[in-house]
């Protein structure tokens, strides 16, 4: 059975096998040039976990629930990039929009003959749909880690504030080794400077889906959370922008500016949040 009095050895349990099977996933980066082992490698720790504890593997957050929900944290992504962006465009930190970005999609996608403005629109919508739907596998096996397992298993000892930032905390911990490394990150700006404000946007989107994992008893609305912002920010917003000498200070998930953003809409649903859940009971058990 599983021992719902004691979620500090199963969060232990979590961690170890966290710990190993990211050592594997960090050294099949290198044999297979691809980080989706890593990536994965926090759900298949929660799922390890759930049946070394008795936990059942669907008390994991499975339930699709609301698309009103998906549609919100499909949306608060793409606002979040848009406004950062149009920040950094503003203030001219970064221009719009990158010529050679468009031609290229233009080779990439066969479409010579078509205008910047056209291939571009054919490029957000390719990637707002169809590149949205093949991040998923790799999306999905994060999420089942930590807001599938981690976060239910943390909520049982905190309060909705601690669960979202350590959580968050622990999330961004999780791609440093990729940072130190050089594999994931800017050559713009010092790691230091990459780090926190990687850190800070990451627990600041951590707060945000907390609430909706709180608010709905689903991991879904934070899979879609995260693909969304990982495709807004990856490939479209930063890539379209016109980098200049100190770009890489303000933009993409290594910069200032989104990480600002983010945090503003994260001091949001944390208030929601602390209101809203100030005597939560657990979550839902699922069958």
């Amino acid at each position: 059975m599983w021992n719902r009095q004691n979620p500090i050895s199963n969060i232990a349990i979590f961690f170890v096998l966290l710990v190993a099977l990211t050592t594997i996933g960090y050294w099949l980066i290198f044999r297979l040039e691809r980080a989706s082992p890593y990536m994965l490698s926090a759900g298949l720790a929660a799922m390890c976990t759930c049946l070394l504890v008795g936990r059942p593997i669907a008390s994991l957050g499975w339930r699709w629930g609301s698309w009103k929900v998906h549609w919100q944290n499909y949306l608060v992504p793409l606002l979040i990039a848009l406004s950062a962006y149009l920040i950094v465009w503003i203030a001219g930190f970064g221009g719009f929009y990158d010529r050679s970005f468009v031609e290229e999609l233009k080779t990439d996608y066969n479409l010579d003959q078509w205008n910047n403005v056209a291939i571009f629109v054919f490029h957000f919508l390719i990637s707002a749909t169809f590149s949205f739907v093949v991040s998923l596998p790799s999306i999905i096996g994060e999420e089942v880690g930590w807001r599938g397992f981690l976060v239910p298993e943390l909520a049982r000892l905190m309060s909705f504030t601690n669960v979202a930032l350590i959580s968050g905390l622990i999330w961004a911990m999780f791609h440093w080794p990729l940072m130190f490394r050089g594999i994931y990150g800017s050559s713009g700006t010092p790691l230091v400077y990459q780090i926190f404000f990687f850190s800070v946007g990451i627990v600041a989107i951590s707060i945000v889906m907390t609430y909706f994992r709180y608010k709905t008893n689903s991991l879904w609305p934070a899979v879609v959370f995260h693909a969304s912002y990982n495709i807004f920010f990856q490939q479209v917003f930063t890539p379209l922008t016109l980098q200049h000498e100190n770009s890489a200070w303000y933009i993409d998930e290594f910069g200032a500016i989104p990480a600002l953003v983010s945090s503003a809409a994260a001091l949001y649903f944390w208030r929601k949040g602390v209101n809203e859940f100030s005597t939560f009971e657990g979550f839902e058990p699922q069958h």
